[in-house]
């Protein structure tokens, strides 16, 4: 749909960085470039008329943070702001084929669970922005970090409007966002959601883009976007490092990759946007037409490739458990979470969910437990249900690409599910049976699977993407059927090329010892081409007899996820399951021993965190409590975070359930006239003239996390303000944020007043335009690369 705006084009050129050319013309500190579309559109015109000049095909329209969270006191609605911004750029390609693009940022808010904004509200801001944007060509969702959000922007895109769509993340040099998405989770979902081109924009320069834009061709067929910055600022002159001619080299080996839309981000000005064009007119584009993308699932934050056999845990259902109907009705969110840890530590690759139960909202419960899933981890989810409502409600809150559980043969399962698999961009469970029930033999089976594929790929979904469940029936009642099932399975594997999922336990019912003969049948559908077996991976026979096949079938490479599993079990209990909390293999009921709070906050439990500090209060001092046990558990998870084992999401989960531990502290606190735990206060701000707070909430809520109370003075701080609050509260600690280059001054000014006012007090600074070099020499006592570089600092400052 892209290329059909430019069908002659052997690559499609984008603008250049209008924010840093704005700053170099002299815009003010703190200005809002989306309100000189009102009061100085000849500003924002001049500029795009150069990028016009020089060749680029798609200007974009001055409305990346015209958004109602960031323009709420620009004195302009939405509406103004995005209408005005196309008006100018409209003018700028006026008399040429250049077309005009809404430019979408994010909002500058964090969406739950890391931040308090829901997928809903997410999706309205970027609707009304994509309706006020209805007269632009195409639609540019740019600079993005949270998959989240970038799901709800498109997702407003898609069905608010007709236009093209392009989406552009930000990725760090560990192929992650800020946010620990990851590029393969980008590309898959984004391509899945209907985007019409995906890439990668600023936050580095082209040479450090190129391993990221590397591994994203790997994950889609789509056209690839690349439009770094110029480089880095540096701190002092505020001009980008890398000039015109090196850009231009830097970019023209994109190429080889197959990128067919490039442009430039920060620093990047039409001298560097017309070196690049005329080298590339010059450079062959490799072509990207046989592209072999892998079958996988994902979450933001994790990938799992279908490439061997993978576990989807069964346990989020509440067919035949008491238990688990229980915790429906009494909306026991914390028994369902148990249940999908468990799982997980035993050995799950996936999560099967199913909250159907008559006399609960199924569709209500189904939105909360996704929601919740998604706030403790990042095991990708199979979505399970049998009313279409409830199925899309799931994938629409999903932040990834699940499994759609499931499609069959029925005209009206495939006219109901399949156009949602397409439309959010799933995979899919096909199960062998149709009008007729489940057919005993297996060639029946094999000709519904054909049926569910020829479906399937007619609405263009890919046959990647399409599983087949030949189903499992009960050996007790229908014996020969263990035979036909294995058989149809042998077939949809060998002959139509198809991923396969078996819910296994169904072949043992009705029988004594059925833990042998489900793991037996286990071991032969697996022999037989299984790759998703359905069971309950607390069972330890069932995961040990999935690990030894992958060992002994060569997937498990070296035995390394073998030995790292099992090596250290004594041969006495080599039953048990490895690397997890002791199960009862009925019920998968956790052990007393996992009842403890560092296993509640590194598995982002909040309510068991609570209640296990209460108890814990009942004979231990609260602050042998904080300190031997609350701040060694976040010390642990920092570490993680540090050597990259695990996220941002997963460090705030366990921020959060320290929170809820010292909420808990302080009201036992005040209920016995003690006195509040408190490690100290620290002041933080974001300098004067930058809107952009998201890393210094992080931080926020990290140091009070660790018991620090903090004075947050919000974004576009005054430096007075600063330097007045810390006096004012006496605190050893000042931490300001900056991320934009032109604010670098009003941090200078902010360190300088502080000094003066409290001569003890140390400033901590940070944010991406920054170095420790810079921090030096602008008067800080310490630069903090991320949030838990700023904690270190507030221990050895404040204690």
């Amino acid at each position: 749909m892209l290329s059909s705006l430019f069908p002659h084009r052997k690559f499609i050129r984008l603008d250049g960085g209008m924010g840093s050319m704005l700053q170099k013309g002299g815009m003010p500190v703190g200005a809002l470039p989306e309100v000189y579309n009102i009061t100085e559109p000849e500003r924002i015109i001049q500029v795009q008329k150069q990028f016009v000049a020089v060749g680029s095909d798609i200007i974009y329209a001055n409305t990346f943070g015209a958004n109602r969270h960031k323009m709420a006191k620009a004195g302009y609605s939405v509406q103004e702001l995005i209408a005005a911004g196309i008006r100018c750029a409209r003018a700028a390609c006026a008399g040429t084929e250049a077309k005009v693009a809404l430019d979408i940022g994010p909002i500058g808010q964090l969406l739950e669970p890391l931040g308090t904004l829901t997928f809903e509200e997410a999706y309205d801001i970027f609707r009304e922005e994509v309706l006020a944007g209805q007269d632009a060509d195409v639609i540019v969702i740019e600079t993005m970090t949270d998959l989240y959000e970038t799901k709800a922007a498109l997702l407003a895109a898609k069905e608010n409007s007709d236009k093209p769509v392009i989406c552009t993340m930000t990725f760090e040099p560990n192929l992650r966002t800020f946010t620990g998405c990851t590029v393969a989770s980008a590309a898959m979902t984004l391509e899945g959601l209907g985007a019409d081109a995906v890439g990668v924009n600023c936050s580095l320069g082209p040479d450090e883009l190129f391993p990221i834009v590397e591994e994203m061709a790997k994950w889609t067929t789509l056209p690839l976007v690349v439009k770094p910055n110029a480089g880095l600022p540096d701190p002092v002159t505020g001009e980008y490092l890398v000039d015109p001619a090196e850009f231009a080299q830097a970019v023209a080996k994109f190429a080889q990759l197959g990128v067919t839309v490039y442009g430039g981000c920060c620093g990047t000005t039409p001298e560097h946007i017309k070196a690049a064009y005329d080298l590339l007119e010059q450079t062959e584009i490799a072509p990207r037409d046989n592209i072999a993308i892998p079958a996988a699932v994902c979450s933001a934050s994790e990938v799992v490739q279908i490439d061997q056999p993978r576990i989807i845990g069964e346990r989020i259902n509440p067919t035949g458990k008491k238990r688990f109907k229980a915790a429906l009705q009494a909306n026991d969110m914390d028994y369902i979470l148990d249940q999908a840890v468990q799982q997980v530590d035993a050995g799950a690759d996936l999560l099967d969910v199913n909250v159907g139960m008559p006399g609960i909202d199924e569709k209500g419960m189904m939105i909360r437990t996704v929601k919740a899933l998604q706030s403790i981890g990042g095991t990708p989810l199979q979505l399970d249900s049998t009313i279409p409502a409830v199925m899309e409600a799931a994938l629409r809150v999903y932040n990834g690409k699940p499994i759609v559980n499931s499609v069959n043969g029925e005209e009206a399962s495939l006219q109901n599910i399949l156009p949602l698999v397409k439309k959010y961009g799933a995979a899919v469970v096909g199960l062998t049976l149709d009008e007729n029930g489940i057919p005993k033999k297996a060639a029946d089976r094999f000709a519904i699977a054909k049926r569910i594929l020829d479906r399937a790929t007619a609405l263009g979904i890919p046959k990647r993407d399409v599983y087949i469940d030949c189903l499992t029936l009960t050996a007790s009642a229908e014996q020969e059927g263990a035979r036909e099932t294995l058989e149809a399975l042998h077939r949809v594997k060998t002959e139509l090329g198809l991923k396969t999922v078996l819910g296994v336990s169904n072949i043992s019912f009705g029988l004594p010892n059925r833990e042998a003969v489900t793991r037996t049948f286990l071991t032969m559908a697996l022999e037989n081409g299984l790759d998703l077996p359905i069971i309950n991976p607390n069972i330890a026979s069932m995961t040990e007899a999935v690990r030894a096949f992958r060992l002994l079938c060569g997937f498990d490479k070296n035995c390394t996820a073998f030995v790292e599993a099992y090596a250290n079990m004594p041969a006495a209990t080599v039953s048990a399951p490895a690397a997890a909390p002791s199960a009862k293999a009925s019920g998968g009921e956790k052990a007393p021993e996992t009842l403890d709070l560092p296993y509640a906050m590194s598995h982002g439990l909040k309510n068991e965190g609570a209640k296990i500090t209460a108890q814990l209060l009942e004979t231990t001092d609260a602050m042998e409590v904080v300190n031997g046990i609350l701040i060694p558990a976040l010390d642990s998870a920092g570490k993680l975070f540090e050597q990259g084992k695990i996220f941002l999401p997963q460090l705030i989960q366990t921020a959060g359930v320290a929170q809820a531990a010292f909420e808990v502290i302080k009201t036992t606190l005040i209920e016995r006239n003690a006195a509040p735990v408190s490690r100290g206060e620290i002041v933080l701000a974001t300098v004067k003239g930058d809107i952009h707070d998201i890393g210094k909430n992080i931080v926020r809520v990290l140091l009070e996390n660790y018991g620090y109370t903090v004075l947050d003075l919000g974004r576009d701080v005054p430096c007075q303000l600063v330097a007045d609050t810390a006096k004012e509260h006496g605190v050893k600690l000042v931490g300001l944020s900056a991320l934009m280059t032109t604010t670098l001054g009003a941090m200078e000014e902010t360190i300088q007043l502080v000094k003066q006012a409290c001569p003890d007090c140390k400033v901590v600074v940070g944010g991406a335009v920054l170095t420790a070099d810079y921090a030096e020499k602008i008067g800080a006592d310490f630069y903090a690369k991320d949030a838990m570089e700023t904690v270190a600092v507030a221990k050895e400052v404040v204690g």
